[in-house]
C-alpha cells in the first residue's frame, strides 16, 4: 500500500520558519514529480512547489525565494522548508506524487500550519 505521511506542521509567528517533511512508503524515485500543495477551508487545494525524479523545482510566485523544496532519495522522503513565513502561508499542506507506472496521484493526509501575525 502506497503512503505518503507529512509531519513537520505547527504554530509559528511571522518571519519564522518550519520545515515538512513528506516520507514514502515506497521509493519516491517512482513518483516524479512529487510536491506540496496547500488548501485553505473552503478554497481550492494550490500548487505550492513540485520537484522532478531528476531534481527540477518549480514554484508558486507567492512563495518563490522563501520556500525550498528538496528529497532525500535515500530516505524516500522530500522536504519543504519554509522561511519567512506570513500569515496568509497559513494552511493546510498536502504532500502529492505522481506514481509513473500506474499514473495514480497520491496524496497524505495533510499537515496544518499556521502563522501568527
Amino acid at each position: 500500500q502506497v503512503q505518503l505521511v507529512e509531519s513537520g506542521g505547527g504554530l509559528v509567528q511571522a518571519g519564522g520558519s518550519l520545515r515538512l517533511s513528506c516520507a514514502a512508503s515506497i521509493n519516491i524515485l517512482s513518483f516524479n514529480p512529487m510536491g506540496w500543495y496547500r488548501q485553505a477551508p473552503g478554497k481550492q487545494r494550490e500548487l505550492v512547489a513540485t520537484i522532478s525524479s531528476g531534481g527540477t523545482t518549480n514554484y508558486a510566485g507567492s512563495v518563490k525565494g522563501r520556500f525550498t523544496i528538496s528529497r532525500d532519495n535515500a530516505k524516500n522522503t522530500v522536504y519543504l522548508q519554509m522561511n519567512g513565513l506570513k500569515p496568509e502561508d497559513t494552511d493546510v499542506y498536502y504532500c502529492n506524487g505522481y506514481r509513473v507506472t500506474n499514473r495514480i496521484n497520491y496524496w497524505g493526509q495533510g499537515t496544518q500550519v499556521t502563522v501568527s501575525s
